[in-house]
C-alpha cells in the first residue's frame, strides 16, 4: 500500500476539524484542580486543570472572565464549561472555557488552610514574636538553590546596595519531595553556627505544588524557632505561603527582600552627611548663643571691676564695726563704776583720789580741763598716792 505524505499543518487541521466536529467535545463541562494559573495583563486566564491521574490545559478569553463571580486559584477544584479544540499552530489540544464555577476546594489549598489557622492558634504568626531586622548586617545568609536568578538578584542587588557585604549561601533544592526537611535543617544549622547576621529564603514564583515547600509545618517551626532575623522572599507579590506568615519579614520577590536586608550605602552616607551639617548648625547656635550670654554677664559692673564690689564691701564692714565700738565705749561711759581702797581700817574711793589730784593741779594754777592722762600709784603703807599728769608733772596727795 502506497502512502501519499502530508504537512504537519494538514495533520493538525485535519484533527481540528474531527474534534469541532464532534457534538460531545463542544459543549463538555469538566471538573478538575486549578494549577499553574496566570492571569494576563489582556483579561485572558490560562491554566491547567487536572485529577490524579491526568491534565488539560485551558484558556479562559476576557469575554467570559468578566462574567466570574470569584477569583480562580491554584488548588481550588472547579467546573469547567466549555469546548474541547485544537491550537492548530502548536497541534495541542485544550479547553476553551466559557464559565467556571467553584466545586469545593482543592486537597492542597485544604491543608494550606487548615495549617494556617492552627499555626496561627499556637501563636506562630504574632507580631509580638517577630525579630527586628538588623540595620546594617555585615553577612546575608541565603538559603535557596544554588542555581537559577534567585541568587543571582539576591546577589546583583545586595552588591550595588553595599559593596562590602558579604552574601553565604546555604543551597538548598526549593521544591519536591524532601525540600521543606533541607530547607528546615538549613536554618537550624545557620543559627547554631551563627553563620549570618539575618537569613533570607526564597525562591522564585510558581504553582501551589512548586511552592508547597514553605508551606510545611516543619519549615513554619523552623523559621519561628530561629533566633536569627528571617525573611521570606517566596514566589511574586501575589502568592503568599505559610513561611511568609511566620517571618519576622516579608518581602514580595528575593530582589525585594535583598533591598530590605541590605541597607543602600549611598543613603546611609547622605543621612550620616546631613545629620553631621545639622549638627554644625545646632553646634554653631550653641556657641552664639553661650558667647552672647558671656558678653552680656561682663558687660554688668560687677565683672568690669570685680574688685569694686568687694571693697565696698569692706568699707560697710568698718563702718559697722567703728559703729559697734563707739556704742560700745558710750555704753562703758554710760556706766558708772567705782572703785576702793581698803587699809588699815581705812577705804577712799578712786573718785577721791582723783579729786585731791585736781586740787592739787590747781593749786600750781592748772586747769582741770588740761589734763590729758592721769597715772596714779597708791602707796598704802605710806598713806599716800603718787601721780603724773601729762607725762611730765609728779606729786603726791595724802590719802
Amino acid at each position: 500500500m502506497e502512502y501519499n505524505p502530508i504537512t504537519v499543518t494538514d495533520l493538525n487541521k485535519y484533527i481540528k476539524n474531527k474534534i469541532d466536529g464532534d457534538e460531545m467535545l463542544n459543549n463538555v463541562l469538566v471538573k478538575g484542580e486549578i494549577s499553574n494559573f496566570k492571569n494576563h495583563y489582556t483579561g485572558h486566564m490560562y491554566f491547567t486543570l487536572k485529577d490524579e491521574n491526568s491534565l488539560i490545559k485551558c484558556v479562559m478569553f476576557k469575554s467570559y472572565t468578566t462574567h466570574l463571580s470569584f477569583m480562580p486559584k491554584d488548588g481550588m477544584k472547579v467546573m469547567v464549561l466549555g469546548s474541547v479544540a485544537v491550537f492548530e499552530r502548536d497541534g495541542v489540544y485544550q479547553i476553551y472555557a466559557k464559565a467556571m464555577k467553584e466545586d469545593g476546594l482543592g486537597s492542597l489549598y485544604t491543608a494550606y488552610e487548615e495549617l494556617k489557622k492552627k499555626l496561627e492558634q499556637e501563636g506562630l504568626f504574632a507580631e509580638s514574636h517577630k525579630k527586628k531586622i538588623p540595620f546594617m548586617p555585615k553577612t546575608i545568609g541565603v538559603l535557596t538553590s544554588n542555581t537559577g536568578a534567585v541568587i543571582r538578584d539576591i546577589i546583583n542587588v545586595s552588591t550595588r546596595r553595599n559593596p562590602g557585604v558579604h552574601i553565604r549561601l546555604y543551597p538548598v533544592p526549593v521544591q519536591g519531595p524532601g525540600a521543606a526537611e533541607k530547607i528546615a535543617e538549613g536554618i537550624k544549622f545557620m543559627n547554631e553556627n551563627k553563620l549570618a547576621d539575618v537569613l533570607i529564603i526564597g525562591r522564585g514564583g510558581g504553582s501551589l505544588e512548586d511552592l508547597w515547600p514553605f508551606n510545611e509545618e516543619i519549615v513554619a517551626r523552623a523559621i519561628y524557632d530561629s533566633e536569627l532575623p528571617i525573611i521570606s522572599a517566596v514566589g511574586h507579590e501575589t502568592d503568599f505561603t505559610i513561611a511568609d506568615f511566620v517571618a519576622d519579614l516579608r518581602a514580595p520577590t528575593p530582589s525585594a527582600a535583598a533591598e530590605l536586608a541590605v541597607a543602600n550605602i549611598e543613603d546611609v552616607r547622605e543621612t550620616l552627611k546631613l545629620y553631621n551639617n545639622r549638627y554644625k548648625v545646632a553646634l554653631k547656635k550653641k556657641i552664639e548663643l553661650l558667647r552672647l550670654s558671656y558678653e552680656k554677664c561682663m558687660a554688668r559692673p560687677a565683672y568690669k571691676n570685680p574688685t569694686q564690689k568687694i571693697n565696698e564691701q569692706y568699707m560697710v564692714i568698718d563702718m559697722k564695726v567703728k559703729a559697734l565700738q563707739n556704742s560700745m565705749m558710750l555704753k562703758l561711759k554710760e556706766a558708772k563704776t567705782s572703785f576702793y581702797l581698803q587699809y588699815m581700817g581705812k577705804e577712799i574711793s578712786t573718785e577721791e583720789i582723783t579729786q585731791k589730784v585736781h586740787e592739787a593741779w590747781k593749786t600750781l594754777g592748772k586747769n582741770v580741763d588740761e589734763i590729758k592722762t592721769l597715772n596714779v600709784y597708791l602707796k598704802p603703807e605710806e598713806a599716800a598716792a603718787y601721780y603724773v599728769i601729762n607725762e611730765e608733772t609728779t606729786g603726791k596727795v595724802a590719802i
